[in-house]
């Protein structure tokens, strides 16, 4: 018994890493090429920067990974075992497939506790570090993207043109526009000469000799001449949102507990003789609406946090019995289903998340309803394959 324990673990471990590796490798991919990947081509970012963003999002992205990988080992490996006759063997000797599969299913719990330091703590935290480095990219990078004879649209509201760029942030015949949120523009700036001013918080241009016109005033509406003018802020903590409180989606579940905790204080309606008794009851329905939406919003990312923490065990208890019964060694079949089975759990949690302002729905509760269905489905069809149905 301990030798096919240990020969099913080995096999287990060994498809898993590798499913990890590949899950890990593509959903890396898949959010760094728009961000990080860009900076690296354009010689906006260092190598260093480059790897420090990967680092940062591998915490993240296992917390995906790791349930998928899980669901495809246990439907590879079982697959093969139930076709290559290895299962019949094992029961022929009177094993049932539940004591078989035990060293599988707490392998699954242990995953399980690794998925839930994942997702509550070590994942909210280094995804906002890595937004802050792409900030941090952004800054630096500022000069390396004003390049010359070219329209710079990506630090909105602004668009840049540079006629020649020396590399040491000297920068002469600048154009700056800026445009509205219908894209029309409302203010040009032109300068002769320029000199861009980075730091490790914000991004300032300083121009001497610039012609400055307003359009949102008709008095601006000429052109105004000066020997010098300050553009401040381009890029500012302030503006990216870096090193501020994080969204509901990145804190972590102790900083959700808290900001749990606020809403008694944020929604509290001050005592005022000045109100009357109707509209004092409208002031009161308002905050308590409001209220319920923002606890709500809350307790989604609460139950997401934990409710993804028991995905591997969701997932092994399904895997087992369908690897079983597909009886395929085909690796293509297995990691067919596979992404069949993922598809169908994440969309119930894409579900609960678009409803978060419909408290009336309990999106929180939804969210739970793949970890149930996954669950019991795996534990009938597992008690069926150990019946020999």
């Amino acid at each position: 018994m301990k030798t096919l324990h240990l020969y099913l673990t080995r096999q287990v471990l060994a498809t898993l890493m590798l499913t990890v590796a590949v899950f890990t490798f593509v959903l890396l991919l898949g959010n760094a090429l728009k961000e990080i990947l860009v900076l690296l081509v354009n010689h906006q970012a260092s190598l260093g920067m480059v790897l420090q963003g990967f680092g940062l999002l591998i915490p993240w992205v296992l917390a995906f990974a790791l349930p998928m990988g899980m669901l495809t080992a246990a439907l590879l490996v079982f697959g093969r075992f139930s076709a290559d006759q290895e299962l019949t063997a094992v029961r022929s000797s009177g094993i049932s497939l539940v004591a078989l599969i035990s060293p599988i299913l707490l392998l699954s719990v242990l995953l399980c506790g690794v998925c839930t330091v994942m997702n509550l703590e070590v994942a909210p935290r280094c995804r906002v570090a890595y937004k802050d480095l792409l900030y941090r990219m952004g800054i630096r990078a500022l000069g390396a993207a004003l390049p010359e004879g070219t329209f710079v649209k990506e630090f909105p509201p602004y668009i840049f043109y540079v006629e020649h760029n020396d590399g040491h942030n000297h920068l002469s015949g600048v154009w700056i526009w800026q445009l509205d949120e219908n894209q029309k523009c409302v203010e040009t700036i032109f300068a002769p000469r320029a000199t861009l001013i980075t730091t490790n918080d914000e991004a300032n241009i300083h121009m001497e000799g610039g012609v400055h016109m307003d359009y949102l005033n008709e008095e601006g509406m000429n052109p105004v001449f000066s020997e010098s003018m300050e553009m401040t802020n381009i890029i500012s903590l302030q503006q990216s949102g870096a090193k501020t409180t994080p969204s509901l989606s990145n804190m972590t579940f102790t900083q959700l507990q808290a900001e749990m905790r606020g809403l008694e204080q944020m929604f509290t309606l001050p005592s005022s003789g000045k109100l009357t008794q109707d509209a004092r009851r409208r002031e009161l329905q308002v905050l308590q609406q409001e209220k319920r939406n923002m606890t709500t919003r809350i307790l989604v990312q609460m139950h997401r946090q934990v409710a993804f923490s028991f995905a591997c065990f969701g997932f092994t208890l399904i895997g087992i019995p369908l690897g079983i019964r597909a009886h395929r060694r085909e690796t293509n079949v297995g990691i067919a289903m596979a992404l069949v089975l993922v598809l169908v759990y994440y969309s119930f949690v894409i579900l609960g998340q678009s409803l978060e302002n419909h408290p009336e729905f309990a999106p929180h509760l939804i969210i739970w309803i793949p970890n149930l269905i996954f669950q019991a489905a795996g534990a009938v069809m597992l008690w069926r394959a150990n019946r020999g149905v």
